[in-house]
C-alpha cells in the first residue's frame, strides 16, 4: 500500500487525511503513510461540511481517504458542500489533489483504494526503502486537530518519537505481552486509539481488536468471543456497557487491564469497573493531544483512592513542573498552578501557527497544558480546574468561540456565550446563554437543529437559556463562570428551557 501511495503521486511530507472510522483500512494507512514519508491528518468522524473544509484547507492536504459516512453524516454530500469534490475544489481546496475512497460504490470523481494496489508494483522495493530512509525520528509524521480556545481547531503535529516512545511507555504501564488482546472501541483519529491504542499493542506484540465505532454490545461481544485481556473507554462507554440489559450474557472474566481517561471517574463507577467487569489492573491515563498523548498514568495496582482522585504519576521521560501562572515560580508540593510538561512527548508545534505554538510552548520547551493540577509528596498527580476556557465532553475537546459563532450566524440571536455545564454522564456538557434580537423568539429545539447542520453533533448545546444581558467584568469581559453557575442552579431547580440530548 505504501508503493501504491507513491505510484499515486503521495510525495514524502504530504499531509493525507482519513476521514473514516476504525475500519481496517486505517491501521493499514498508519503504518502505510509513515513509510512513505507521508503525514497522516486525522479527522474527526462526525464534522459537517464547513469544519472539513476548514481542516483540509489549513492542513494544506493533498490526498484524502474517506467512508461512505458514519451514523446520520453523508460524507460524500458533506464533502461536495465543502468542495472536495465537484467543481471547485481547485479554487477551495487548491492543494487537494485526489480523493480516495474505501468501501463499495466508489463515487465518479474519487479512486477506489483497493486501485492502489496494482500501480504499486511499478514502484520497487528498493525505492521503498530509499524513500524510507529520508524519514527521520523527528520528522512530523501525525497531525492530530484538537480544538483550542480561539475558534478553529489547530493541528499539532507530531513525530515518530512522540508517539512510538509514549505507545510503548503506556504499554509497559499496562504490563502488555504477545500474550494480551486489546478490545480497541475508541476512535482511532484521537490519539487515545492510535497511539495509546494501535502503537502501545504493536510496540509489545499484542494483539488488536478493533471495532468500528463504540456500541456497547459489540464491546461486550468483541470481549466475549476474543477472550479480550484490555479494554479502553472513557468513563461514560464503561457506564453503557454495565447498564447494557444484556450485560450478564457475556463473559468478561479474561479482562485484567485497560485505560479509562477523558475525565475523572467516580468511586462508585470504578469499584463496578473493577469488580463486574473484571478489571483489577484498570489503569487511568492524562494527558493532551501536544502531549502525544499520555503524560501520566496509575499504576495496575493502584487503590481506588489513587484511582478515581488522581491521574496516576508521571511517565518515565517525562518531566512535569506546577507552575505559579502569576509569577512562573514552581508552585510548592500539593500547592496548586499550572501544569506544565517537557521531554520527549511535546509537539513539533501547530501547523503554520507560529503565534500559538509560541503562547503553548516555553523557548526552553515546556508545553503549558492548561490544566489546573497538584501533585503531592507521593508524586500523584491530581487535576484541580482549567486554566484555559475549553469544554471537554466526554473526551472530546470543544471551543466554546466555534460555537458561539454558528450561533450568531441565526436570525432571531443577537449573541451568544458558551460555557461547560457539569454533567453525570459526560462530565461536562454545552450550555448556551442567547441574547435575542428584539422582538425575537426561539425554542431550544430549532437552536440544536440549526447547529446540528452545521456543526460536529458532539459539539451542539445540550443546555440552552435565554438571557437579558451577560454578566461582565469592569473591562467588559463575558463571566462565563457566572453563567455556568447561573445555569446549573436553573437544572437543579429542574426549570424548563433545557433541551433533551441529542442521541448519540
Amino acid at each position: 500500500m505504501a508503493r501504491g501511495l507513491i505510484a499515486a503521486g503521495v510525495a514524502r511530507g504530504d499531509r493525507v487525511a482519513v476521514w473514516a472510522t476504525n475500519v481496517p483500512e486505517w491501521i493499514v494507512l498508519q503504518f502505510a503513510l509513515a513509510k512513505a514519508g507521508a503525514i497522516l491528518v486525522t479527522v474527526n468522524t462526525s464534522l459537517r461540511a464547513r469544519e472539513i473544509e476548514y481542516l483540509l484547507r489549513q492542513s494544506e492536504t493533498s490526498t484524502l481517504v474517506t467512508i461512505a459516512g458514519f451514523k446520520d453524516v453523508d460524507y460524500i454530500a458533506e464533502l461536495r458542500a465543502a468542495g472536495a469534490i465537484g467543481g471547485d475544489r481547485a479554487a477551495r481546496l487548491p492543494h487537494l489533489q485526489r480523493v480516495i475512497f474505501v468501501g463499495d460504490k466508489c463515487p465518479a470523481e474519487a479512486m477506489p483504494y483497493a486501485s492502489l494496489r496494482a500501480p504499486g508494483a511499478s514502484v520497487t522495493e528498493a525505492a521503498l526503502d530509499a524513500r524510507e530512509a529520508t524519514v527521520g525520528v523527528d520528522d512530523v509524521i501525525n497531525m492530530q486537530y484538537t480544538s483550542g480556545t480561539t475558534g478553529f481547531p489547530k493541528g499539532v503535529m507530531l513525530s515518530s518519537r512522540n508517539i512510538v516512545n509514549n505507545g510503548y511507555w503506556v504499554g509497559q504501564g499496562l504490563g502488555y505481552t504477545p500474550s494480551d488482546r486489546l478490545c480497541l472501541c475508541v476512535p482511532l483519529f484521537h490519539c487515545f486509539g492510535c497511539v495509546l491504542g494501535v502503537l502501545a499493542a504493536f510496540t509489545h506484540g499484542a494483539c488488536l481488536c478493533p471495532l468500528e465505532f463504540f456500541e456497547p454490545a459489540r464491546v461486550l461481544e468483541t470481549i466475549d468471543r476474543e477472550q479480550c485481556t484490555a479494554v479502553y473507554g472513557v468513563p461514560t462507554m464503561f457506564l453503557a456497557e454495565l447498564e447494557h440489559p444484556d450485560f450478564g450474557r457475556f463473559r468478561t472474566g479474561s479482562l485484567r487491564t485497560g485505560i479509562m481517561a477523558g475525565a475523572l471517574c467516580p468511586e462508585p463507577l470504578m469499584r463496578r469497573v473493577i469488580d463486574e467487569m473484571h478489571l483489577p489492573e484498570l489503569t487511568i491515563v492524562y494527558g493532551l493531544t501536544e502531549t502525544s498523548p499520555g503524560l501520566t498514568q496509575t499504576p495496575r495496582d493502584a487503590d481506588l483512592i489513587e484511582r478515581t482522585q488522581t491521574v496516576g504519576r508521571v511517565l518515565p521521560e517525562v518531566e512535569v513542573r506546577i507552575v505559579d501562572p502569576q509569577t512562573g515560580a514552581t508552585a510548592a508540593t500539593g500547592a496548586d498552578g499550572e501544569l506544565w510538561a517537557k521531554g520527549y512527548v511535546v509537539m513539533q508545534g501547530y501547523y503554520q501557527m507560529p503565534d500559538a505554538t509560541a503562547a503553548a510552548m516555553t523557548p526552553d520547551g515546556w508545553l503549558k497544558s492548561g490544566d489546573q493540577a497538584s501533585v503531592d509528596e507521593a508524586g500523584r498527580v491530581r487535576i484541580t480546574g482549567r486554566i484555559k476556557d475549553i469544554i471537554i465532553r466526554g473526551g472530546e475537546n470543544i471551543a466554546p468561540k466555534e460555537v458561539e459563532d454558528v450561533l450568531r450566524d441565526h436570525a432571531a440571536i443577537a449573541d451568544a456565550s458558551v460555557y461547560a455545564v457539569a454533567s453525570e454522564f459526560f462530565g461536562e456538557d454545552v450550555g448556551a446563554a442567547l441574547r435575542l434580537r428584539p422582538g425575537a423568539t426561539i425554542e431550544a429545539d430549532e437552536v440544536q437543529v440549526f447547529c446540528r447542520e452545521r456543526l460536529a453533533r458532539f459539539k451542539v448545546p445540550r443546555f440552552i437559556r435565554v438571557v437579558e444581558a451577560f454578566p461582565l467584568t469592569a473591562s467588559g469581559k463575558i463571566q462565563k463562570f457566572r453563567l455556568r453557575e447561573d445555569h446549573e442552579a436553573e437544572l437543579a431547580e429542574e426549570r424548563p428551557f433545557s433541551a433533551a440530548p441529542w442521541r448519540e
